[in-house]
């Protein structure tokens, strides 16, 4: 089936970032959340970045205007009944993504593939809130969206082989790079890799060994990272990297590598949650 009109759940950095790569590619675009101001956040958010990219040369305004002339916004999870593929961004939440998938399995036509950007959640478990289990996948975008060229496609327990095909055909018209995770396991691949990462450089900033800046510094120009560790966490969600660090340690047998560090649940106390809450490990707020 030719995919035409892609629904996107979610219009937070991850959802808006979605529905921006997929009406680039000429698809028409639902973007659904639970509230207008998101909506409308999200939708000044990609009008933003296509502003950014005709400053620069990379597009002109006329194409500007026709990939956000493709794209509309709602509050109303019915408005994507018709559409042929979803991706739900929702926030990493495993039972709000079972309830949302219940709800579009009852929605949309029974062919339609329904995909998650779940970061480290069971597909296998969010497959079982549907009556289509072989069409549930995983399809894990990085952030930012339009810049990053990685999906990871990750099959649950029931995924069929046409529904990964799909999936992966999809993404590559987005211009990305597939990999396929063929065993639903808790972090797929680059969250499994990267988490502990992240846990040891807070771990020696805790202990006095250096400063957030310094293991920033020394990541980058030693392991020739674009990004170190605590600049990573403050774009992607301080939060996010909390949340995924406690489902890695409740589902990977509570192992004590995955144990979150108390400096990072103190970030979350104190709200201090990166860019979007305008400071994270860092200041933003000018």
């Amino acid at each position: 089936m030719e995919i035409k009109k892609i629904g996107v759940v979610g219009a937070g950095t991850m959802g808006h970032g979605i529905a921006q790569v997929a009406a680039q590619i000429g698809c028409e675009v639902v973007m659904r959340d639970i509230d207008q101001a998101f909506v409308d956040r999200g939708l000044k958010n990609i009008d933003k970045f296509l502003s950014k990219g005709v400053e620069k040369g990379k597009l002109d305004a006329a194409e500007k205007d026709a990939i956000l002339g493709r794209i509309k916004g709602t509050t109303d999870l019915a408005d994507l009944k018709d559409v042929d593929f979803v991706i739900e961004a929702v926030i990493e939440d495993l039972e709000l993504k079972k309830k949302v998938f219940k709800e579009l399995d009852e929605l949309c036509r029974p062919e339609v593939i329904l995909a998650s950007n779940t970061s480290s959640m069971s597909l296998t478990e969010i497959a079982a809130a549907t009556n289509r289990p072989d069409k549930v996948v995983g399809m894990h975008f990085f952030n930012p969206v339009p810049l990053m060229r990685l999906v990871e496609v990750i099959r649950a327990y029931f995924t069929s082989d046409e529904t990964v095909q799909v999936t992966t055909d999809l993404a590559k018209k987005m211009g990305k790079v597939t990999v396929e995770v063929k065993k639903d396991s808790p972090g797929f691949i680059v969250n499994r890799i990267m988490i502990p990462h992240m846990i040891e450089a807070i771990k020696i900033v805790e202990e006095g060994i250096a400063s957030i800046e310094d293991v920033d510094i020394a990541v980058k120009n030693g392991l020739n990272y674009p990004m170190g560790p605590f600049e990573l966490m403050d774009l992607t969600g301080v939060d996010i990297a909390y949340f995924v660090t406690e489902y890695l340690y409740k589902e990977l047998n509570k192992e004590l590598k995955w144990v979150a560090p108390t400096l990072l649940k103190n970030m979350i106390k104190a709200g201090r949650l990166g860019r979007k809450t305008g400071g994270g490990w860092y200041d933003y707020s000018k």
